[in-house]
């Protein structure tokens, strides 16, 4: 085991990025627990107090944490956040185009299936605080702006960083790093979407040798979602007001935008023969904990949905 370490160099980088997961799983969790009794005993659980607050912890837990990561790994912020090429930031509008307006759709499917079990979606409304006027400018910094900075920093600079850096398929990455960042989100009915995003930010990483692509990629999907609420473009469940022709249009249109950004994404940047998975039992031992706790999560708020 100590040959092994001193050959890739990147066991103990593992061992801290699964060790990040569980603990962005955790700590939110905690939090949240204790805000909830807090705002409880104030008879504000329901109010939008609380609704700011289930977005911003978890954005102060993975800042936290991705410090504690940078320190412990000594893998250099730099890596993280270097410059890349002006291309990956035109591919993001392209994809970001796609993923909004023909895998949403796609995600919609899923939800009918859920439905068809008897779940119920949850209304958007219930989900995110008031968006009129001037309220939008703080959902937009806690919703769209921190997110951008900070889940990217763990999913895409921490998890997808040291699993491409340990010599990890580009599938092998990119589908980890899909299926952790949709189970981290515990949502059912966002579950489909959460995946297909996690992938493509993933990838984007990986191709761009940077995580500022993928920062502007969510943002600019947090923020489009945020103004469609606000000025009327979605129904209450958070479906897509359009439809006929125009319906159509546009989401042949965004798919043949997703199609050309992946193969875009496939054929350029940076890329690395597969050396084999070194220490996938170490991460994946390190990240069972965080693993359970959302799956836990997932399937409660599945069971919530149905009764």
């Amino acid at each position: 085991m100590e040959q092994e370490k001193d050959n890739t160099g990147l066991l103990r980088p593992l061992q801290e990025a699964g060790l990040t997961y569980s603990l962005a799983a955790i700590l939110p969790a905690v939090l949240s627990l204790v805000a909830s009794l807090i705002l409880g005993a104030m008879n504000a659980a329901n109010g939008t107090a609380a609704k700011y607050l289930s977005f911003l912890l978890p954005q102060i837990c993975f800042a936290g944490v991705a410090l504690v990561y940078f320190r412990r790994s000594k893998i250099s912020p730099r890596e993280t956040y270097s410059p890349c090429k002006w291309t990956y930031f035109v591919v993001v509008l392209v994809m970001e185009f796609g993923l909004l307006f023909c895998l949403g759709e796609l995600n919609g499917l899923f939800v009918l299936g859920l439905e068809k079990i008897g779940y119920k979606r949850t209304l958007t409304e219930d989900l995110l605080p008031p968006l009129a006027g001037w309220n939008l400018l703080p959902a937009l910094l806690i919703i769209a702006v921190l997110p951008a900075i900070f889940e990217e920093t763990v999913f895409r600079g921490v998890l997808t960083g040291t699993m491409g850096r340990s010599g990890w398929s580009t599938a092998a990455v990119t589908l980890i790093s899909g299926a952790l960042f949709s189970l981290f989100h515990h949502n059912p009915e966002q579950t489909v979407y959460q995946f297909i995003c996690g992938v493509c930010y993933a990838l984007l990483a990986l191709r761009a040798g940077s995580i500022l692509p993928s920062m502007l990629a969510h943002l600019c999907n947090n923020a489009l979602i945020l103004f469609l609420t606000a000025f009327g473009g979605l129904n209450e469940e958070g479906a897509l007001l359009l439809s006929g022709g125009g319906y159509i249009a546009l989401v042949v249109t965004a798919g043949v935008s997703f199609i050309a950004a992946i193969l875009f994404l496939l054929l350029s940047g940076k890329r690395k023969g597969a050396r084999g998975a070194k220490g996938g039992t170490r991460f994946f031992l390190f990240a069972a904990a965080g693993v359970i706790l959302c799956a836990i999560e997932w399937i409660l708020q599945l069971v919530e949905g149905c009764v």
